[in-house]
C-alpha cells in the first residue's frame, strides 16, 4: 500500500502523473496526502475522476483567514483573493 507525499496540489496533473507511474508499477495507492493545497475545483475534479482520496494539512482558505486574523490582509481583501482561487487564470483585481 502507498501514499503519495506532495507538497503542493494545485491543479493536480503533477501529482497524479506521480500516481500513475506508481500505479502502472503495479503498486496500490490509497490516497496522497500534501502539506497545502489552493482547493482548485479543476484538481478536486481530476482526483475525484482518478479515484484517488486526498488529504491537506492546510488550504487557501484557511491561510486567507488566518492572514486577515493576524492583520495581514484587510476582511475587506477576503472576497477578492477568494476570487483568485476561484479562477487564477482570468483574475482581474479591478485595478
Amino acid at each position: 500500500k502507498t501514499v503519495i507525499i506532495e507538497d503542493l496540489i494545485s491543479t493536480g496533473k503533477s501529482s497524479l502523473q506521480v500516481v500513475d507511474v506508481v500505479r502502472k508499477a503495479e503498486l496500490d495507492v490509497i490516497g496522497m496526502v500534501s502539506i497545502f493545497t489552493y482547493g482548485f475545483d479543476a484538481a478536486d475534479l481530476a482526483c475525484k475522476e482518478a479515484s484517488l482520496k486526498t488529504v491537506s494539512l492546510t488550504n487557501y482558505a484557511s491561510m486567507i483567514e488566518l492572514a486577515i486574523e493576524k492583520g495581514l490582509v484587510g476582511q475587506e481583501d477576503q472576497q477578492t483573493l477568494m476570487n483568485w482561487r476561484v479562477d487564477p487564470a482570468n483574475w482581474n483585481p479591478g485595478i
